[in-house]
């Protein structure tokens, strides 16, 4: 039996909740961090690119491809998998991209690489999620299996992308936490507008995954409990 309700509150919820998210990492790495650089004197402004890309780049274009089915229920199958495809293909450049900007600014300030579960869990969620979109491309796109093994693969495959986006939203918390924890040792006030700003958006990123979760879960459409009709209308 279902939850009962049907997926369109949660998207809008989930959809309101990602641009909440998108402006106060916007907020707190262009107006409290400095600013965005691919290429500066100030190692911090290739830095400020990593949470940007991964947060608005990785995870909230992730969930739109993730919700594509929920949020149109009447288009086009095939449209909404392309859709879904593409989505996911852009996710991962960003995130890709976005991993490159954390090791460039490791690289360029003389940090060492790796050394936080943040970062192991980074690097093992986007190789995950890489296998994820390839399999989904092979099986469901091109060349595409026979209708059996779609039919078989389709909820694992389903499954573990709700799994590895799960992954991918703990690593942003660990992420959101080490760096404000780097950042309060260095001096910054723990009780200030920055420090509330890093863990009010934090918690934003968790409503909103929690949201992206239920509407992937939840039908598009309630169905009637089984057993039982509509009364009729005389």
């Amino acid at each position: 039996m279902g939850l009962g309700v049907k997926a369109t509150p949660f998207t809008y919820a989930a959809h309101a909740l990602a641009a909440v998210a998108a402006v106060l990492v916007l907020v707190w790495c262009v107006h409290f961090r400095g600013g965005l650089a691919l290429e500066a004197q100030n190692k911090n402004l290739i830095f400020n690119v990593h949470p940007v890309l991964m947060l608005i780049g990785y995870i909230i274009l992730g969930s739109e491809a993730i919700m594509i089915y929920k949020v149109f229920p009447k288009l086009n199958h095939d449209t909404a998998k392309l859709t879904h495809l593409i989505l996911h293909a852009i996710a991962t450049v960003l995130g890709a991209f976005g991993i490159y900007c954390a090791f460039k600014y490791h690289n360029d300030s003389g940090i060492a690489n790796l050394y936080s579960l943040h970062s192991w869990l980074g690097i093992g969620t986007i190789s995950l999620y890489s296998i994820q979109w390839v399999f989904g491309f092979v099986t469901f796109f091109f060349p595409g299996a026979a209708p059996s093994v779609r039919r078989s693969a389709l909820p694992w495959h389903a499954l573990f992308g709700l799994f590895v986006y799960v992954l991918a939203l703990a690593t942003a918390e660990l992420g959101f936490l080490e760096k404000l924890t780097f950042l309060e040792s260095g001096g910054l006030d723990k009780y200030g507008a920055e420090a509330f700003l890093v863990n009010f958006t934090a918690l934003v990123v968790v409503l909103f995954g929690a949201s992206v979760v239920v509407a992937a879960v939840t039908p598009a459409h309630v169905e009637e409990p089984r057993g039982y009709a509509p009364i009729p209308v005389s």
